[in-house]
């Protein structure tokens, strides 16, 4: 049970297990919140002190299930929606579609009728779009079809569009869109798979543009976020825009092994996603790479931070460098 009353506010945090979540939750322990989470039977993230584990009040419960969520919204004066699936397989676009997007509206509805007094949103830069290459992005972009939109980004792009409904109908909400998300973390999971792929030397490299950003810095911003005055705004949160080449180098690095040697060219790219489905198959571990994620790859797109730095003075993001040594060295710890 949680024992700690009530100094900031009562919180609840969807996904609260998950790799965000779970340092969305340190911070706020730290911060002084009174914190309720939802988890759905998983055991608590091992990467997240058990002295801040334990002043959790944990819910057992699923965004999906109604009655549920509206148990575990009682009595709370904020939520920080956190929950959500990430995938690029093919085979998981119902599941992605329903947690992203019905289970966002189960969330929003209920945050109406139990008269929620805030609401931070956790989107993706994936529901602003990509259209081609060269482009740069900021929270002024519409939504276009392209095939560089994958069905995540579909679904985080239609989960949005529940959470400004409910902005319409008095909702005092804001949405973080956090590029790629790096940290120490469990690496068969989400983007912490990055460091996985890179410690078991993964040879392939592209020079697609992305955003990376480091999670503490993602929870602080969501945190001081929670706390200002700020509403009916989305927020872009990126730390570097890197190509996916240099990412690899410096986590390969980090690790004291081989950096990638094979450049992924479009067509290469095409068999090394194959390769690498072919490869889960047997191991039971999903892939980094996929049809989809491999045209991600190939992409440039920059993503630009100067809305949050200019409207939450003092804030600055992590150097991604600082962000790759500090988790490599974490991962280690545990590897060894």
């Amino acid at each position: 049970m949680n024992n700690n009353h009530n100094e900031k506010g009562r919180v609840l945090v969807t996904g609260g297990t998950g790799f965000l979540g779970a340092y969305i939750i340190r911070q706020l322990i730290e911060q002084g919140w009174s914190v309720r989470a939802i988890r759905r039977g998983q055991t608590l993230p091992a990467f997240i002190p058990a002295s801040i584990l334990d002043r959790v009040e944990w819910v057992t419960g699923d965004i999906l299930d109604v009655i549920g969520l509206q148990e575990a919204m009682e009595d709370m004066d904020a939520v920080i929606h956190a929950a959500g699936r990430v995938s690029f397989a093919r085979g998981e676009k119902q599941e992605l579609f329903r947690t992203n997007i019905e289970g966002t509206a189960n969330v929003v509805n209920m945050a109406l009728e139990q008269n929620i007094r805030r609401l931070v949103h956790v989107s993706s830069v994936a529901a602003l779009g990509r259209t081609g290459n060269g482009e740069t992005v900021n929270e002024k972009k519409s939504w276009e079809q392209s095939r560089l939109n994958t069905q995540y980004a579909v679904s985080k792009f239609r989960g949005e569009i529940e959470v400004w409904r409910g902005m319409g109908e008095g909702l005092s909400a804001v949405i973080v869109n956090p590029s790629t998300i790096l940290g120490f973390g469990n690496w068969d999971h989400s983007s912490c798979t990055l460091f996985r792929s890179a410690w078991q030397e993964f040879p392939w490299y592209t020079e697609g543009i992305n955003g990376f950003v480091d999670v503490q810095d993602v929870a602080r911003a969501i945190v001081t976020l929670l706390e200002s005055d700020l509403r009916g705004e989305r927020y872009i949160l990126n730390g570097e825009n890197w190509t996916f080449r240099h990412l690899f180098e410096s986590i390969a690095a980090g690790f004291g092994k081989k950096p990638p040697s094979k450049e992924a060219t479009p067509f290469l790219a095409g068999i090394a996603w194959r390769k690498e489905h072919l490869k889960s198959l047997f191991s039971g571990k999903p892939s980094i790479l996929t049809r989809e994620s491999a045209r991600v790859a190939q992409s440039h797109t920059w993503f630009d931070n100067g809305k949050i730095l200019a409207q939450l003075p003092g804030f600055q993001f992590t150097p991604l460098e600082k962000t790759i040594k500090a988790a490599c060295l974490d991962y280690l710890r545990i590897i060894s």
